[in-house]
């Protein structure tokens, strides 16, 4: 059988009138579809059905839809009263509770309602495609479709087939992908596909961070931002996602995954959850949404500092563009050589601490700070330093180098002693697991820079983001951070070691 949902009479029906189903509903209409709407609640569906006639109001008011094509929307948007109302419809979409048992008990009861030739689609972020087909009688007409929130304005769709899957029901998804005017990209049946996968580097080692005492999650924020050119910090991303729903997505793609140390949430988070500490949703997450500001205090004071007439710098990874930029703010900055006993030495370590840097380049610990040049390369125009300590680093000196590097004309925030800082340890983690994500062959390299860009707004995709770093510069940090923790969670994926020691783009094939 070939499955075909380009015909022109395509009706289609959503199950489930929350924030995603009515915003499904409401791209399929605009799309110019007769759309049925059902939930199981009494009054949902009117209420989704106002909801979606306030938004298409404001769209009116901005200009952005005329009040025909609202007219024409709110027309081929229609309620069902049961399930058996989907008999018509050629495409379900399911968009109800993340719970496999009620999926299933859903989907079998729709069968009994659709033609032979149905395709029902589950909106689910997290649970297999192949296990909700499990259930029905015509598992090879079930797939994918994960829309991601608000439906109305965030364009990618990720499209999966399952294991016993027709073999052109993902094309007829990705055409009706198109034809809603969306992005679609195609996914293997695996845990948190790609979108929610690649989620597991970001907000879990930022939370680490945290947790060691590097920086605050206000500074963690604003070094991603400033940095490197993040749109949200990840304890901003918690807040507007909500702890508890981030937390879950944690465990469960940890526990799909055998407990893969990559992929290891956070007792932090845990806690917070319990504690209700959940975010916009409840006035109160890392930061306070009730009546007062953000607290902006970094948990680090660097005391008043005359800037230092010179500094010394390591001859090392961006060691050389830092003395330009020094030279040009009028801080005299020598590379390499042997540093004078009382100069300030700069080192500019990847996946190294200030500790074993200074040890390493036989320096004075205690005359000894380094600074992270590992994001510069994203956001030259926009840096903001970060200056990381160590045990034995005088006050003086710590002052000196940040009074240097402010000299520029950009912000400094310092840390405490951490292997990677805090820029190199996030986004060489986005790096891996993107990485890890194309060696599973989840989806091709460059659809899951695509899924990331386009479902996560970051700057640039993993892949991508990786090979603007340098995949060998990378790889140093991972192999830093590993070597001197021991801990699995930062091996380098194979699929980022081969292409780093061949020299090539990280969207290579194999």
């Amino acid at each position: 059988m070939t499955i075909n949902l380009d015909r022109p009479d395509l009706i289609v029906a959503v199950i489930g009138a929350g924030a995603m189903g009515r915003g499904i509903a409401q791209v399929c209409a605009q799309a110019g579809l007769q759309t049925l709407l059902y939930d199981a609640r009494d009054g949902a569906v009117a209420e989704a059905l106002t909801a979606v006639g306030k938004g298409l109001d404001g769209q009116v008011a901005k200009g952005r839809l005329s009040a025909e094509d609202k007219a024409g929307v709110t027309q081929r948007l229609r309620p069902m009263t049961s399930l058996a109302d989907a008999a018509s419809a050629g495409l379900v979409i399911e968009a109800i509770v993340e719970d496999l048992g009620v999926k299933r008990d859903l989907f079998r009861a729709l069968e009994k309602h659709l033609a032979a030739d149905a395709v029902i689609a589950t909106n689910t972020s997290s649970l297999s495609v192949t296990e909700i087909a499990a259930g029905c009688e015509r598992p090879s007409q079930v797939g994918g479709l994960h829309f991601f929130n608000p439906p109305p304005v965030m364009k990618l769709v990720e499209v999966i087939g399952g294991l016993r899957s027709d073999p052109t029901l993902v094309d007829a998804l990705l055409a009706f992908s198109l034809r809603i005017g969306k992005r679609p990209i195609v996914a293997t049946d695996t845990p948190g596909f790609v979108v929610n996968h690649a989620g597991r580097a970001y907000g879990p080692e930022a939370l680490r961070i945290v947790g060691q005492g590097i920086a605050s999650p206000r500074e963690v924020d604003i070094l991603m931002k400033e940095a490197v050119g993040f749109r949200m910090g990840p304890f901003e991303l918690f807040d507007l996602i909500g702890a508890d729903i981030t937390h879950a997505v944690m465990e469960s793609i940890y526990a799909r995954y055998y407990v893969e140390p990559m992929y290891q949430p956070s007792a932090q988070l845990a806690v917070r959850v319990a504690g209700g500490l959940l975010g916009r949703k409840t006035g109160r997450g890392f930061y306070d949404y009730t009546d007062t500001p953000k607290a902006s205090a970094p948990t680090i004071l660097v005391a008043p500092q005359a800037k230092p007439a010179s500094v010394w710098i390591a001859d090392e990874d961006g060691g050389n563009d830092l003395a330009a930029l020094l030279n040009a703010a009028g801080i005299q900055a020598a590379v390499g050589g042997s540093p004078s006993a009382h100069a300030v030495n700069i080192v500019t370590p990847l996946g190294e601490d200030c500790t074993a840097a200074a040890l390493r380049l036989k320096l004075d610990p205690a005359r000894t700070v380094a600074v992270d040049m590992f994001g510069r390369s994203l956001n030259k125009s926009s840096a903001h330093y970060t200056a990381m300590k160590n045990p034995r680093t005088a006050p003086d000196a710590l002052g000196a180098a940040v009074a240097a590097l402010a000299a520029t004309g950009a912000p400094v925030t310092a840390i405490n002693d951490s292997n990677g800082f805090v820029v190199q340890r996030l986004l060489a983690m986005i790096v891996n697991v993107g990485s890890r994500i194309a060696e599973l062959r989840v989806a091709k390299p460059a659809d899951i820079d695509t899924a990331v860009e386009l479902g996560l707004n970051y700057p640039k995709g993993p892949l991508a983001l990786g090979d603007l770093l340098g995949p060998a510069r990378v790889l140093a940090v991972l192999d830093g951070m590993q070597t001197a923790t021991h801990d699995p969670k930062y091996r380098a994926t194979a699929w980022l070691r081969r292409r780093a020691t061949l020299g090539v783009s990280l969207r290579t094939p194999d």
